[in-house]
């Protein structure tokens, strides 16, 4: 396993396409596009290796530094420090996953972690007192202030990076009819902030943003026309996503209270290295988490990668045409999928990392595409964001005497795997309203009048009452 590649399989979200889904579905007529636990046959050790030691558990085994990384990043930020801040993301994502899986009923389940960090993390950028503090616990913040956001500035120069890498994979790797039917490796991120026209935000937040994740301010006028302003966004979203994101913000979701909308794309479209023949695609049957068996296409090829079993449970890797990306199948042991899912931590994903080596694995692995969109309010309290949903919340890092709290976050994503290779896209949006100040109004009861008692919770009227003449005492 190279370094580089570690980092990236980290954050660029292809790790968490192997991981997020979660079992088969039970409809054997929607089994095809939704399933993506994947299948494994019997993997062969490299020819030139031999070995007969057994398959250690776990708690055999000394988690290994994760990650262990040597990027190209901005010299003023020690590699270290980097380091830390990749396996609190690592962490987040695993925690997200985990909470996302026990508040959605869907069988399958895709995210991309990396997005919902960065557009939090601008949110968090404008975030103080205890707001700040319930953030940088629930997002596995590793660093503090600048530090943090020099380093996911550095991961956005990393990938950008990675993508004038795979532009070069496109020309090598390539023939020229593979070349007119688009790119080998595509990946690219953009941010963006939706400030309302006139609002007070304080220039030192717009420079962070603008610095570290290039998200100049865009004027938008939300008080006055808020549909135009929804529409816009995703537009923009829809643009960065080749049009897999084509309505991030659904209808309501902004309103003339809105003041800040912070946005984040991600777009991924890469081909296998070593591609899967087509004429091996056939139907195979496959086992939902409830044990009902689908006949399901499954893709089959025998692929010299790296492989590991710990415990019964074992891990592929399945590198892309640019050469530092791949994504990482884990097929836990059979019958063990729930209790392995929820005991997942960083540590024992770094040792299954660590543990593999070079092998030839034949491999049975199922198409699926999986398309998902999901509210994350709910999510962010269960991991401890509570405040920032609130009229308490203090973001007076955006805006001086700030009223403003997080209104919403909206997060879609969708992942294709067939035997050409993947192509993913997610958009995660924070939406941020002003608390509205108490109305200011003036009421003197001098003429007839109606009144009535309730029942707040079911609205009944206990009583009512007419007052149309009232004598002195």
């Amino acid at each position: 396993m190279t370094l580089r590649r570690r980092e990236t399989l980290a954050l660029s979200g292809a790790l968490l396409a192997g991981l997020a889904g979660c079992t088969g579905s039970d409809d054997p007529a929607t089994t095809e596009t939704e399933t993506t636990t994947r299948e494994t046959t019997e993997s062969h050790p490299d020819p030139t290796e031999t070995t007969t030691e057994e398959s250690p558990d776990f708690a055999d085994l000394d988690a290994p530094p994760f990650p262990d990384i040597d990027p190209e990043t901005d010299p003023e930020l020690p590699e270290n420090l980097l380091a830390d801040q990749i396996r609190g993301n690592v962490g987040f994502a695993l925690d997200l996953l985990g909470v996302l899986r026990d508040q959605h009923d869907d069988p399958n389940l895709f995210v991309s972690p990396y997005s919902v960090s960065v557009a939090l993390a601008m949110t968090y950028a404008g975030a103080r007192g205890e707001t700040a503090a319930e953030m940088a616990d629930a997002l596995n913040l590793a660093l503090d202030g600048e530090d943090f956001h020099a380093a996911f500035g550095s991961l956005a120069a990393e990938f950008e990076r990675r993508n004038e890498d795979g532009q070069e994979a496109n020309v090598s790797v390539m023939s020229d009819e593979e070349k007119d039917a688009g790119p080998a490796f595509e990946f690219t991120t953009a941010n963006a902030a939706w400030g309302q026209d006139g609002y007070p935000f304080r220039e030192a937040y717009l420079d962070l943003l603008d610095a570290y994740y290039g998200a100049g301010l865009r004027l938008a006028d939300f008080t006055g026309d808020p549909e135009t302003a929804r529409e816009r966004i995703n537009s923009w979203v829809a643009e960065r996503t080749d049009d897999r994101i084509e309505n991030l913000l659904p209808r309501e979701s902004i309103d003339a209270a809105t003041r800040l909308v912070l946005t984040n794309a991600v777009y991924f479209s890469a081909r296998w290295k070593v591609p899967f023949s087509e004429d091996e695609t056939e139907p195979r049957p496959f086992t939902a988490l409830d044990g009902t068996t689908a006949e399901v296409p499954t893709m089959h090829e025998s692929i010299e990668t790296q492989y590991a079993e710990v415990g019964g449970h074992q891990l592929v890797e399945l590198p892309y045409a640019n050469g530092q990306t791949s994504m990482v199948v884990v097929l836990p042991a059979e019958g063990e999928f729930e209790a392995f899912e929820r005991a997942l931590t960083v540590d024992r994903l770094a040792i299954m990392l660590d543990r593999t080596t070079d092998a030839l694995v034949d491999l049975a692995l199922p198409k699926f595409e999986i398309e998902s969109a999901v509210g994350l309010v709910e999510a962010m309290q269960s991991l401890g964001m509570k405040r920032a949903f609130t009229g308490s919340a203090d973001f007076t890092g955006m805006a001086e005497a700030s009223d403003l709290f997080v209104s919403d976050i909206v997060h879609q994503s969708f992942v294709s795997v067939d035997e050409r290779g993947t192509e993913a896209a997610a958009a995660t949006a924070a939406i941020l309203a002003e608390s509205a100040p108490a109305k200011q109004a003036e009421m003197t009861v001098n003429r007839p009048f109606l009144f009535y008692i309730r029942d707040r919770p079911t609205e009944t009227p206990l009583f009512v009452g007419r007052v149309t003449e009232l004598s002195e005492n």
